[in-house]
This record gives C-alpha cells, sequence and structure tokens, in this order.
C-alpha cells in the first residue's frame, strides 16, 4: 500500500457488502457483530485499527450459495432499504460452480449474468446514492489452469467492463488470487478449492483496502 493514498471512506459512512458464503463467512453466528470470520470482518478490524478517528458502519448481507440471480430475488430489501453510502459486491462463484458441481439446471450463463447484474448496478445507482464496489471473483481450485478458472474469466471480464462503465471501485480478487497461487503454489489458500481459509480472507480483505485507497497500519 502507498503512504500517500487516500482512504475514500469518509467518517460517520457505511459499507454494505453483500455476496455468497465467501462473504457470508458464518455471520449468522456472529451474535456480537453479525460480520462473520471473513474477509468482510477482517476490513471492519484493520478499518479500526487503521483509522479509529473514523466511524465507518459495515453491515454484512452474505447468505450462502446465492448466485447473482438470488441476490436479485433480495436486492430491495438487503440492499436498497439499507440506504448505505457504499455496497460492495462479491457474486460469481456459484454462477459458474454449479456447472463443475453436478447440478449445471442451477449455473448461470455468462449472457444471464451480466443482465442481471446490470439490473442491480442500475437500481443501486437510480435508488440510492450510494457508490459502488465491484469486487472480482476469487478462485475455483488453486490451479490457474483449470478449465472452472477459465470459465471465471469472462465474470470477471464483465465486472471489470461495468466498474469502467458504472465509474465503482475494482478489487481485483480474481487475479490477486491467480498471482499468489502463482508465487506459492504449495500454499492452500482454501479450504476445500472454493472457500477461502484465514489467508485467503486477508489476501481478500487486503486487496480490498487497497483498492479504497487504505495505507497499511
Amino acid at each position: 500500500m502507498q503512504a500517500q493514498r487516500t482512504l475514500l471512506l469518509e467518517d460517520g459512512d457505511s459499507v454494505l457488502f453483500i455476496g455468497d458464503s465467501i462473504t457470508d463467512a458464518g455471520r449468522q453466528a456472529d451474535a456480537s457483530r453479525g460480520l462473520g470470520v471473513g474477509y468482510v470482518a477482517q476490513i471492519a478490524d484493520l478499518l479500526a485499527a487503521r483509522y479509529p478517528d473514523r466511524r465507518i458502519a459495515v453491515n454484512n448481507q452474505g447468505i450462502s450459495g446465492n448466485r447473482v440471480v438470488d441476490l436479485c430475488a433480495r436486492w430491495d430489501r438487503d440492499v436498497i432499504d439499507h440506504r448505505p453510502d457504499w455496497v460492495s459486491i462479491s457474486i460469481g462463484i456459484n454462477d459458474v460452480w454449479r456447472w463443475f458441481d453436478g447440478n449445471p439446471d442451477a449455473h448461470i450463463p455468462i449472457e444471464q449474468y451480466r443482465r442481471v447484474y446490470r439490473e442491480l448496478l442500475d437500481a443501486t445507482t437510480s435508488e440510492t446514492e450510494a457508490r459502488l464496489v465491484l469486487m472480482e471473483t476469487s478462485v475455483i481450485g488453486e490451479e490457474a489452469g483449470l478449465e472452472s478458472n477459465a470459465m471465471l474469466r469472462q465474470y470477471n471480464d464483465a465486472i471489470r467492463e461495468y466498474a469502467t462503465e458504472y465509474d465503482a471501485v475494482l478489487v481485483p480478487t480474481f487475479q490477486r488470487f491467480l498471482e499468489a497461487i502463482h508465487k506459492r503454489p504449495a500454499f492452500e489458500w482454501t479450504g476445500d478449492g472454493v472457500h477461502p481459509l484465514p489467508p485467503g480472507h486477508m489476501l481478500m480483505a487486503v486487496t480490498w483496502l487497497e483498492a479504497m485507497g487504505a495505507t497499511a497500519p
């Protein structure tokens, strides 16, 4: 992280994170904060440690198993109604993973993914004043050359395109995972090829904070 960068989050801002199980990370079992034990909680803790003068509210609305169509079905209730200052979206793993886990009927083709993702962005920009943070997906399997990760590239291309089109902050999660796997091929970033272990969640948290202009603690 570069010391001269400025954190985009202001004192009093609220950030709503939404996504699948990687975002969820057991949030419902977290009675004290409702943030879970994944990258969302790590981001909240790192923000508090690095910027104690900024009271930034963090809200986790991840739900395990969600695809982009599942986000769409609950977008009004779980995003619009909260009126956050920032909306951070992480979705796409299950849209692709369903093709490989024996449930292809639940797979979301790239054309449908693009269409529904755009609907979410349009709803957010038209009905709220929230800024957007678009997170690339993580990986499916810890080998860059796998068919699953080749398919994910199409979905991440869409995320990058929308980040430019909607003037959103892009969090290059997929790219950072591929770089990390290349540099430490024997290191285990996920427990099952999909769900990050604590270092994987920390990689996501640090990548998110860097994209938002945070400096190192």
